[in-house]
């Protein structure tokens, strides 16, 4: 099943500063190879359900392993059986009203 996550993954304990966090689940995504997009307060993904998890998952995995004793995630997920949808459909339907 596809699905659009709209994730952001929030360490915590780390200091002020997320970047080095954030940059790494942002490469978590690039290996395995799923569509998404940076943005102000989270990233959005799109692919098949059960790859984008398991990135979710290796995202705190990882953040873990860099000295996170604790993150907290905020996840909102969108699935279609209608039709199928991109992230890019979704933005241009909006940008043609």
């Amino acid at each position: 099943m596809k699905v659009i996550v709209d994730l952001c993954v929030v360490p915590m304990g780390v200091g002020v500063s997320v970047r080095k966090y954030v940059t790494e689940c942002q490469k978590v995504l690039q290996e395995a190879g799923l569509h998404h997009q940076l943005h102000a307060y989270g990233t959005n993904i799109e692919g098949e359900w059960d790859d984008v998890f398991a990135a979710v998952k290796q995202c705190h995995e990882r953040v873990h392993a860099m000295g996170a004793p604790r993150i907290t995630t905020s996840i909102k997920v969108g699935t279609r059986t209608d039709r199928e949808q991109s992230m890019q459909d979704k933005i241009d339907s909006v940008a043609r009203k």
